[in-house]
């Protein structure tokens, strides 16, 4: 191939490609996700890559997303057929780029064989436009639970968000963690107490929910030039600056609740947080893992009560690494009754960048395995692909060195895989039934006969 016809073989901007202890890291994290939503009773879903475009952006579903369009690229013999093979209309298709509105149409298509409330979990990869920079990726991979009734939705099920929040990231050591915890219902209900319009109470909600990014002066200034005038803007900036512990803030707005005109929508959001806290307290969760924030607001629209956020303390720049919340009418979309659920999502790819890049999490060695048979001699490998088998079948991850090579590089190769044992196995060891089994971190070989390598092996691992 000339130089000139040389192909750009380096992936699309926005498209994460991982090295394989960086993949392994990512099995390793959706293994213990995973373990956590199926003890909690989720059960696992996945729907396609590829979703009706009318679907996507039924009722507004799409928000500010850029979707991904699907379009079919033929071959130059067959270009006769592009129109034919164009898609339209209700035939248009395009990516996911979330994964409830895609749980919505799989409830709609589904309804019949499902039991309620029906709780799943999808840890698929999603899609969206957006501009890619770093820990902003157009590929992703997205870990949901969500809950979905129909009609009824016990708030206990928005309590076990943050116990199952807490469980994950205990079980993956990343450090202190916080789950801030508010309901929509106390910010609509306070918002109509002070004289704002319902036509201004969606875009007050979305510029509360920047304050961390932008600060309280830019929020005043967004607040402003929606209309809100400036005593308003500051009895608001007052109530989510409410801060306490959890049950001070629950005094605070109780006692707001019998004082504020036009309360019964405050009074109700008042209520379902202090049952959903109730319920995160009998779940066992500490209390120094959650908080009530009142400047927690999730911009987008659908969330209608409880919503989370979970920031990492001492790393708030990586802003959220869990959140979600309750809404009523989302999943319903396409059945034209009310469905409520509630859920949080972990965008894995995302967080997987940032903790690496923070050093908060390390890559894992680049190969599961954990012993290396060296090749000593060629007419020794029937004894090499015996002890191998042998060392699988007692559950170790095993590599056999196919090609002879000197000893040192062959513990060479191993080192740098992350392995940490290497058997040695010669003429005189295999005459008499023997072995040396050397770890490569502290430099220690010992002699060790075939019947036991196996056990000495795993004793081993364990105490490393």
């Amino acid at each position: 191939m000339a130089k000139a016809d040389k192909i750009n073989f380096s992936t699309p901007s926005g498209f994460p490609e991982f090295l394989p202890g960086e993949k392994r890291l990512e099995v390793y994290l959706l293994d213990t996700i995973r373990r956590v939503f199926e003890s909690y009773g989720f059960t696992p879903i996945e729907t396609p890559a590829v979703e009706r475009l009318e679907v996507l952006q039924a009722k507004g579903n799409q928000g500010d997303n850029i979707i991904y369009g699907i379009d079919p690229i033929l071959p130059p013999n067959r270009q006769a057929e592009k129109d034919k093979a164009g898609e339209t209309g209700s035939e248009a298709r395009a990516l996911k780029f979330d994964q409830t509105v895609p749980l919505a149409a799989y409830i709609a298509r589904h309804l019949n064989e499902l039991t309620f409330p029906f709780a799943r979990y999808q840890m698929d990869v999603v899609f969206r436009g957006e501009r890619a920079k770093d820990g902003r990726f157009r590929q992703f991979r997205q870990c949901d639970i969500d809950v979905v009734a129909r009609r009824e939705l016990s708030l206990l099920y928005d309590a076990q968000m943050p116990a199952i929040i807490t469980e994950i990231f205990e079980a993956v050591n990343i450090g202190d963690f916080l789950i801030r915890i508010n309901n929509r219902k106390i910010l609509t209900g306070f918002f109509q107490s002070v004289g704002i319009t319902e036509n201004q109470i969606k875009s007050c909600i979305g510029i509360i929910d920047t304050l961390e990014k932008v600060g309280e002066n830019k929020v005043k200034q967004h607040l402003e030039k929606e209309g809100i005038l400036a005593e308003q803007t500051q009895k608001i900036i007052d109530f989510i600056k409410i801060d306490g512990n959890v049950d001070e803030v629950l005094d605070k707005l109780k006692h707001l609740a019998q004082n504020l005109p036009e309360a019964e929508q405050f009074s109700l959001g008042v209520t379902e947080l202090e049952t959903v806290i109730t319920g995160v307290r009998n779940l066992g969760v500490a209390d120094n893992r959650f908080c009530i924030d009142l400047a927690i607001a999730r911009g987008l629209d659908y969330y209608t009560g409880t919503v989370y956020e979970t920031t990492l303390l001492g790393h708030e720049a990586l802003g959220s690494i869990c959140s979600g919340g309750r809404y009523e009418e989302l999943v319903g979309t396409f059945l034209g009754e009310k469905m409520p659920g509630v859920g949080i999502s972990i965008g894995l790819t995302r967080l997987i960048s940032r903790l690496l890049k923070a050093g908060i999490l390390s890559t894992l060695p680049a190969t599961p395995a954990q012993v290396m048979v060296v090749n000593l001699q060629e007419d020794l490998m029937p004894i090499y692909l015996k002890v191998s088998q042998n060392l699988r079948q007692a559950g170790i991850n095993v590599i056999t060195s196919f090609d002879k090579r000197a000893l040192g590089k062959q513990f060479q190769l191993a080192d740098k895989q992350g392995i940490q044992f290497c058997v040695i196995i010669g003429s005189e060891e295999a005459a008499a039934q023997k072995s040396s089994l050397k770890d490569l971190k502290t430099g220690e070989q010992v002699e060790v006969g075939l019947a036991n390598l196996a056990e000495e092996v795993k004793q081993r691992l364990q105490l490393s």
